[in-house]
């Protein structure tokens, strides 16, 4: 029997239906073992269909077969749970992707609970367990399971790092202790752990003060932006009745003034009319008369002649023959200059007046920011034409736009993030600086010898509103650049592509006659491997990123 157990193992005497050690076996026809109640079960649920089927090689039998107890196997079973076989682990024992393998484990590995930083081994619950009885493990040091064992021992001692050196502020070894960092102050891990949690609480709390304080400042600036909401909504409805009602009151002075120069024309047309009636008249009766003296100029009868001459010579008198002078320019030429006139005042008007309610409007605000206003000349147009900062109501110093398409002063913005964080001080949205940077690509190259050779494609294209010329073409550009391989430069190398991906690298620069063309923006490049290993190199880097919120 114990020569059975040396060539049986724990898998040839599991049930392939529980999955666990055989309890009183039988064997069917086929040759294949199961527990007596898991292959009953099984075929419980046959009995309405009449056919009985192995589970494993599917070999069927029209009638249902006579359990019998294997005696023999049940007796290899009991044997080898005597000399240490124990039950096969359920399935989420083992381990799987992205768990820890017992080291202990022969076969399919069961999954680690802890390893030990003595053994540098780690094990599941079973082989854990003389960790826990046996005398010699009981100052072996556990911690939860992992990977990287090796992080938590010394490299040169390998001893298992026990001591916090506050000197050096770096991970020993009690080895490490005599030598590389005698004198130092150091102290144990749990000490050392005590200590930071203890500054961690004060830190916590404090950052707890804080939220508690931006909390009740963001509920503050919540109803400040309703009640800002509602005052304004009433002023837009304010507004609109006002001008409706002034665009009424210029409407009825336009009928007036209409209906005036209309009067006065009918009038003067009429008295013209009149002295046009009177003319012809005059005219109808010189024409009788002249007609009557050519007549009587031919008549042979002197004695008619004589006596007709003289009543058809009487001249008009002056009352019938009216005097009658024409201005050749008539026109209403000085009704439209007052007209003119009206209108320039009244532009003149609403420019002062518009000038006064765009002051009115910067001087309402929610947080404590400068409030001055604009000259009067610099009257705010519509949202295409803004050419200041929404915060200082001045013109842009280090212009710097978001993505909700607000823009502000870099002083102004980082003066509202200071106070209220990163958001947009006007929607209140995440913050974020976007550029006007077209189209293109960035892909990064690692040499070894020199460090990480940046490449940036962005082909021509055509200018948007957003660009010095939109509708225009522009050129594009090919270009690389050189960044120390190093840990620095791999983190300057993630905010590059953080601010390349927000449009903040390069920009569209107008030209004199020439097409314009796609230039780097102000955050420092180089093409010199020498000089981007200067030690300030990546520190001007950042510094411009930083300027951008880029961090």
């Amino acid at each position: 029997m114990a020569q059975a157990a040396g060539l049986l193992d724990q898998d040839q005497l599991s049930c392939s239906i529980c999955l666990d050690i055989l309890k009183d076996p039988v064997t069917i026809a086929c040759g294949h073992n199961y527990c007596m109640g898991c292959i009953k079960g099984c075929w419980d649920q046959g009995d309405h269909t009449g056919v009985y089927s192995c589970p494993q090689c599917r070999e069927t039998f029209t009638l249902r077969p006579v359990l019998k107890k294997n005696t023999l196997l049940d007796e290899v079973v009991e044997q080898l749970k005597k000399t240490g076989l124990q039950a096969a682990p359920p399935a989420h024992y083992y381990a799987g992707p992205g768990d820890v393998e017992c080291d202990v484990c022969t076969g399919r590995k069961c999954k680690a609970v802890k390893s030990c930083l003595v053994c540098l081994a780690s094990y599941c619950e079973t082989h854990l367990q003389p960790h826990y009885e046996s005398p010699a493990f009981k100052k072996h040091n556990l911690v939860k399971a992992t990977e990287n064992l090796q992080e938590k021992i010394c490299s040169r001692h390998d001893k298992a790092l026990e001591i916090y050196c506050r000197t050096d502020q770096q991970f020993i070894c009690y080895l490490c202790t005599i030598e590389d960092h005698r004198g130092h102050d150091t102290a144990s891990v749990a000490t050392a752990r005590t200590e930071k949690q203890k500054q961690l609480g004060v830190t916590q709390s404090k950052f707890q003060q804080r939220i508690q304080e931006r909390e009740k400042e963001l509920q503050d600036l919540r109803q400040a932006v309703q009640s800002l909401k509602r005052s304004a909504q009433a002023a837009v409805e304010d507004s609109e009745r006002i001008f409706t009602e002034l665009i009424r009151s210029i409407e009825r002075r336009r009928s007036e003034v209409k209906e005036l120069i209309r009067d006065q024309g009918k009038a003067e047309v009429s008295r013209a009319e009149g002295l046009l009636e009177q003319l012809e008249q005059e005219i109808a009766e010189l024409r009788r008369r002249d007609a009557e003296l050519e007549q009587l100029s031919h008549t042979e009868d002197h004695i008619h002649f004589l006596q007709s001459s003289q009543s058809l010579c009487v001249p008009a008198r002056p009352g019938d023959l009216p005097s009658i002078t024409i201005n050749p320019h008539i026109s209403f030429e000085a009704v439209r200059k007052c007209v003119s006139k009206l209108k320039e005042r009244l532009q003149d008007i609403c420019k002062g007046e518009m000038s006064k309610i765009s002051k009115a409007c910067g001087a309402i605000g929610i947080y404590g920011c400068s409030t001055e206003t604009r000259e009067p000349s610099e009257a705010r147009g519509t949202a295409a034409e803004v050419k200041t900062c929404l915060i200082c109501m001045k013109p842009w110093q280090n212009k710097l736009r978001l993505m909700c398409t607000h823009a502000f002063c870099e002083a102004c913005l980082r003066d509202s993030v200071s106070r209220v964080g990163r958001q947009c001080p006007v929607c209140l949205k995440a913050l974020t600086v976007v550029g006007n940077q077209p189209e293109g690509t960035m892909t990064v190259e690692t040499r070894n010898v020199f460090g990480l050779n940046v490449h940036y494609n962005i082909p021509s294209g055509i200018q948007t509103e957003a660009h010095p010329n939109p509708g225009k073409p522009f050129t594009g550009i090919q270009t690389s650049a050189w960044l120390p391989k190093s840990r620095e430069g791999q983190e300057v190398l993630k905010l590059l592509r953080r601010a390349f991906g927000q449009k903040l690298v390069f920009t569209v620069a107008a030209t004199d006659g020439a097409e314009d063309r796609v230039i780097l923006n102000d955050i420092p490049h180089t093409r010199d491997v020498s000089e981007c290993r200067k030690p300030d190199f990546l520190q001007k880097v950042k510094a411009a990123l930083r300027a951008k919120f880029i961090e």
